[in-house]
């Protein structure tokens, strides 16, 4: 274990991909324990091996779709005209187009590298400041991976032997929270900083921006009404997703053979890095079961730990921490076998475990020093990575209140899935 450790920090330490932290770490195990190497090999293929994994490159490639075919520009202007004649509307029309989004690719990186260009160029133009626009755009954008569908809960699901569909309902209560909270911190910094609000369009623009972005609205319908109606599966409607992403495209011709190939491409290319690394933290968390570590954590927490409330807040700091460092796909396959036995026998539901891990590691998109989410928009917006992070310090100081209230509070991820699925 020590050997593990050691190598998988270095690695991290020397800058090397965190895929290959894992597998390089993993390896060395196994050869410093004289252990047969095709092991490896069949721990890399048993990760990648799950029917219902399918759902991540599904959602992706619908996100970048929506993208590529700007009907996320017609999601955009639906919104603004929605709410922009509220203080700080452009912010709210983009927390609110996140929230849609959310409903189309489950994924914080694709919400912020896509759709996050647009609302920054569109609250540019109207006079907001780069640090207010690009915190808005991060904080929403972690809205994405908590409102279902999510491609963090597909992997969580998967590792937890949990209904990937009560999951996607968890997160609903929490999603809608959070969007209500960053709207009363937009409009309390916008009152404070003192933007001006867009002019009221009048019900026949709105109708107009509505009719055009209807189709593109009708995704979310599409996906979670068959989810829930029982006619395709989470990973199926990943699938259905993608086609009607593309049949939206050549439908408002905006996606032609070009864009699709560069969107399959770029689809591919995240497909394989989070597929890496869910190999490699395969490979990971079959050393630390073999090595009987979740037992040992289980063991310590209940003999030392005396009430749930203490243990999640122990977990949730360790979460925290694992979050600013980590990337969520790893994390959750390498930490959900360590604490999910500690957390069921304090009798936390394993359901809500999943909404308290995906929200701490999805924090952690927008913390430093790693933070994604935040190397993301400094790309786009060609803003200095380090005024991005202390652009975000209040929604993330927002973020963790709510953590609390989300820990303590099962019955606000638990009451939807428990009223649609039965308790």
């Amino acid at each position: 274990m020590a050997v593990l450790m050691i190598s998988f920090l270095l690695l991290m330490v020397l800058g090397c991909p965190i895929a290959f932290c894992l597998l390089c770490s993993g390896t060395l195990y196994f050869m410093v324990n004289d252990m047969a190497l095709f092991m490896v090999v069949q721990r890399l293929t048993e990760g990648a091996n799950t029917f219902t994994l399918l759902a991540v490159p599904g959602f992706i490639l619908a996100g970048n779709l929506m993208n590529s075919g700007e009907v996320t520009d017609r999601i955009f202007d639906f919104c603004g005209k929605l709410v922009g004649h509220v203080t700080g509307g452009l912010g709210h029309a983009n927390i609110l187009a996140s929230v849609v989004f959310a409903g189309m690719s489950g994924a914080a990186i694709a919400d912020a590298g896509g759709l996050g260009a647009i609302e920054l160029k569109a609250m540019r133009d109207a006079g907001y400041d780069d640090d207010f626009s690009l915190a808005v755009t991060g904080a929403s954008s972690l809205v994405g991976p908590i409102i279902p569908p999510s491609v963090p809960a597909v992997v969580y699901g998967t590792v937890a032997s949990v209904s990937i569909g009560r999951l996607f309902m968890a997160g609903a209560v929490p999603g809608a929270i959070m969007a209500v909270a960053m709207c009363v911190m937009v409009y309390i910094i916008s009152k404070k900083k003192g933007y001006r609000k867009e002019e009221w369009c009048g019900f026949p623009a709105l109708f107009q921006s509505f009719k055009r972005a209807f189709l593109s609205l009708l995704t979310v319908v599409v996906i979670l009404g068959g989810i829930l109606k029982g006619i395709f599966t989470p990973t199926e409607a990943a699938i259905i997703a993608t086609f009607y992403a593309i049949f939206l495209g050549f439908f408002y011709r905006t996606l032609n053979l070009k864009k699709l190939a560069a969107a399959l491409k770029e689809a591919s290319e995240t497909t394989c890095t989070v597929m890496m690394i869910v190999c490699g933290a395969t490979i990971f968390c079959y050393i630390l079961s073999f090595e009987r570590f979740p037992q040992m954590v289980a063991n310590f927490f209940l003999t030392y730990v005396d009430n749930k409330y203490l243990a999640l807040l122990v977990i949730n700091i360790f979460l925290v921490f694992v979050g600013m460092f980590m990337d969520s796909s790893p994390s959750i396959i390498i930490l959900t076998p360590v604490f999910l036995p500690v957390v069921t026998a304090f009798g936390v539901d394993p359901v809500h475990f999943g909404i308290i891990m995906i929200l701490n590691l999805m924090i952690g998109l927008l913390t430093p020093p790693v933070g994604m989410v935040l190397y993301v928009l400094s790309k786009v917006s060609s803003v200095p990575f380090e005024r991005i992070c202390k652009a975000t310090v209040p929604f993330i100081i927002m973020f963790y209140i709510l953590l609390q209230f989300i820990t303590y509070i099962p019955q606000i991820s638990l009451a939807l899935p428990n009223w649609m699925y039965g308790a």
